[in-house]
């Protein structure tokens, strides 16, 4: 195959992956694809300097964030931070892939004194720059790293941080398990399908047609943080399933899906690196990826059991009738309150932990 074909409609950021491309003879799996579209230096979607997060498309955004949409996601979550790091003896704060800002200037404000230190890890550079604007008013407070350090103390928060890492893609045709990855077609990029030994991690039924992922990549970091994290705790919201739900025989068309001006399609190949891709977090993959690693499951639930346990109903009950309308979307389950779920995980002995109190469904994991 030719990859020089398209070069008059050639970006910096596909020349990079046509690159890639003829280094790999011609043939990428969909999680180097995915993670060069959204990651590669200065030119991929997170480290470029488009707006990402905002309410309305107007503002030039692609999506909005929990933070994004109203304080009280912070404040309330901040319930729980504060009980994880009196409960772990540490006052340090960990965010990953920080967006805005919003999130941590929650949280700080919340937690004031409790906390000693933020440490932000964030791949891009230019949101960077907006955490640093968003959180000017506690600057001797936050600190930024490009990577984990070897041992980590504190109480780690992720919001909708897993999604966003690279998935490998496997299909079943004619009842014959492929990995999906991408060629050079033309002017653009298209699929196609190797032979291949992985399987999902549970089997599917029925003799049909299936399109899934798997999430190495998440499950590695969620090890490695496990194997980092000496002291504290970990708390991840995000959207997705347990495995049992993830590899349904109906779920038959996978959850990959982009997001740009408040629009979601279903085509990562077109547009390459102007647009967010995610998947779905398969949750029982990153429970037992922290269980092997060392870490305890504190519980598992949806995002709005775990913020009325947290206490969100008082503070939306005082807060003014706009804002209370912004919250109640964070809990409706016809918004996010059913397809978000919060885990929580534990270095060492675990407790009782508020967010968790009722609702629990780690059984389901």
């Amino acid at each position: 195959m030719n990859l020089e074909q398209g070069a008059e409609r050639a970006t910096p950021l596909t020349k990079i992956i046509d690159a890639s491309l003829q280094r790999a003879g011609g043939w990428l799996p969909f999680d180097r694809f995915m993670a060069l579209a959204l990651y590669a230096p200065g030119l991929g979607y997170y480290a470029s300097a488009s707006r990402k997060f905002g309410r309305m498309p107007a503002s030039g955004s692609d999506f909005v964030t929990a933070p994004e949409m109203t304080p009280l996601f912070g404040r309330t979550l901040a319930v729980q931070v504060a009980e994880a790091l009196e409960k772990t003896g540490t006052r340090e704060l960990w965010e990953f892939g920080a967006g805005t800002g919003a999130l941590a200037l929650q949280l700080l404000d919340a937690l004031g004194d409790k906390v000693e230190r933020l440490r932000i890890v964030d791949l891009s550079g230019t949101l960077r720059e907006r955490q640093q604007q968003t959180l000017a008013g506690h600057a001797g407070k936050v600190e930024w790293l490009a990577e984990l350090p070897p041992e980590m103390r504190g109480v780690v928060v992720g919001n909708e941080v897993l999604d966003a890492m690279p998935v490998q893609l496997l299909v079943r045709t004619a009842g014959q398990w492929h990995e999906r990855g991408v060629v050079r077609q033309g002017d653009g990029f298209a699929w196609a399908d190797r032979p291949t030994e992985l399987r999902p991690p549970v089997e599917v039924a029925g003799p049909h047609d299936y399109l899934t992922e798997i999430h190495p990549q998440a499950e590695a970091f969620v090890a490695t943080l496990a194997d980092r994290l000496k002291q504290g705790a970990a708390f991840f919201i995000d959207y997705g399933f347990p495995e049992a739900e993830y590899y349904h025989p109906q779920r038959h068309m996978g959850t990959v899906m982009c997001h740009r001006g408040h629009q979601a399609d279903g085509d990562p190949l077109a547009d390459v690196g102007t647009k967010d891709i995610t998947a779905h977090v398969n949750f029982t993959g990153v429970a037992l990826a922290g269980q092997d690693a060392g870490l305890q499951v504190l519980g598992y639930c949806s995002q709005a059991r775990f913020l009325l346990n947290a206490g969100i109903l008082p503070m939306m009950e005082a807060a003014p009738l706009a804002e209370r309308a912004m919250a109640a979307r964070l809990i409706h389950e016809h918004e996010m309150g059913e397809l978000f779920k919060v885990i929580g995980f534990a270095v060492g002995e675990p407790w009782d932990a508020i967010g968790f109190a009722e609702g629990d469904r780690s059984h389901t994991l």
